[in-house]
Formats: structure tokens, C-alpha cells, sequence
């Protein structure tokens, strides 16, 4: 089967969700999956669960740097040369572990926050494994990305508590 290219972006909660969800259907069939995330602090509650699942690998970037919007220059930096690194060791798995299924979760916002380097992501997705499915997810995607993609879902935010000051709150958004 050949491995297609899926992107989960949007203003609405639930990418990551929808990411873990896909994970959990693949398992079930039987495939391997490798969950990466880029830009969260590895303790998400998803990661609890598929940490169970016998067939999934989590592989936590173990840093957190906040938000790409708080970032100094240096902090910056050095989220840029932890990702960067992260993209190397997730790729020597992807090349070595025989999985079906890579999620590279954030990674959209990491590479729009130049975190990751573009032209190697772009340079990874044309030339994947054949059998590779691969999720990305974030917000914004490039043009390239979505001309790269076999599919496309956007999740809309029609509302969100955020908006009348409610926090992220364990279970549901975190």
C-alpha cells in the first residue's frame, strides 16, 4: 500500500486529537506507528494512552521552549538546533524501524516559526518511504506542503471557551 501524506491544520481544536485518533486506527490494524511532537512540552494527555498501545512508539523531543511568540532570539536559536536535531533522530527511526505511520505533530508551526529547516522537510516528504503514511499538523501550512499533501482537513474554530478566558483544561484541550 502506498503511504500518503495527510495535513490536519486550522484555527479549531482537535488536530492533534484527529493525529492520536489515526494512530489509534492504525495500531488497531495492526501497523506501527511512531508519534512525534514538535513545540509541546511532552506531557500532553494523549501520549498517556498511546504510550499503552504495544505497536506505537512515542518519541518525545524532551525540551519545551514556550510559545514561538514569546521566544527571544536566543531561545530561538536554540529551539531551532533541538528541533533540527529532533527532525535527525526521527527520520533515522523512520529509516531503521519499519513503521507505517509517522505523525510529526506541530511541525507546521515549527516550520512556519522557521524552527525546522523547510527544505528538508519538503526534501523527507518527496522522497519518504513508499509505504510511509505521514501526518503533519499545525496551523497555516506553505503552499508546498498542501501541493505535497493527499489530504487536507481543516478544523475551523466556530467557538472555544479560550475566547471567554477559560484556560486549556486537563483531558480536553491538554
Amino acid at each position: 500500500m502506498q503511504g500518503l501524506i495527510h495535513i490536519y491544520t486550522g484555527t479549531g481544536k482537535g488536530k492533534t486529537t484527529a493525529a492520536a485518533g489515526l494512530c489509534i486506527r492504525f495500531a488497531g490494524s495492526g501497523g506501527t506507528v511512531l508519534f512525534t511532537q514538535f513545540l509541546k512540552n511532552d506531557n500532553s494527555s494523549e501520549l498517556a494512552v498511546l504510550e499503552q498501545i504495544a505497536n506505537i512508539i512515542v518519541l518525545p523531543s524532551n525540551a519545551y521552549f514556550g510559545f514561538t511568540s514569546s521566544m527571544t532570539p536566543e531561545i530561538k536559536e536554540n529551539a531551532r538546533n533541538h528541533y533540527n536535531n529532533y527532525f535527525t533522530k526521527i527520520l533515522g527511526k523512520v529509516y531503521s524501524g519499519g513503521y507505517g505511520l509517522l505523525v510529526l505533530d506541530e511541525i507546521i508551526t515549527a516550520d512556519n516559526a522557521d524552527l525546522i529547516e523547510h527544505g528538508r522537510l519538503m526534501d523527507f516528504l518527496k522522497n519518504k518511504p513508499y509505504n510511509l503514511e505521514v501526518v503533519l499538523t499545525g496551523r497555516s501550512p506553505s503552499q508546498d506542503l498542501q501541493d505535497m499533501a493527499d489530504y487536507i482537513s481543516d478544523i475551523v474554530k466556530v467557538k472555544h471557551p479560550f475566547d471567554k478566558g477559560i484556560s486549556a483544561r486537563m483531558g480536553i484541550e491538554k
